[in-house]
């Protein structure tokens, strides 16, 4: 699998790390459930096939967060965003919508 960095370009996979899922959100320390919130957030996780987004760190290369759309049957890779402005539109998005 050959994943395309946005700085440096198409790399092999031996350059990156995988660290996991992309869309899972940390829950609320604050919330009266949040004891059980934690244990689901670390502990209960799926893994059907089709489309993911993944986080992937650059190690060997130019140490960017990577935020990468992968089909994890097929492993095909359908887009490769940096991480910190898929965090930046998040965070726009949910400013708008409050």
């Amino acid at each position: 699998m050959r994943i395309a960095c946005p700085y440096c370009g198409e790399r092999s996979l031996d350059e990156f790390i995988y660290s996991g899922d992309a869309t899972v959100r940390r829950p609320d320390a604050s919330a009266p459930t949040a004891s059980e919130d934690y244990v689901k957030y670390v502990y209960e996780r799926t893994n059907p096939p089709g489309m993911h987004r993944e986080l992937w760190y650059h190690a060997a290369g130019c140490h960017a967060w990577l935020v990468v759309s992968r089909d994890i049957s097929t492993h095909a890779i359908s887009s490769v965003e940096l991480a910190k402005d898929v965090a930046l539109a998040n965070n726009q998005a949910m400013k708008e919508s409050a």
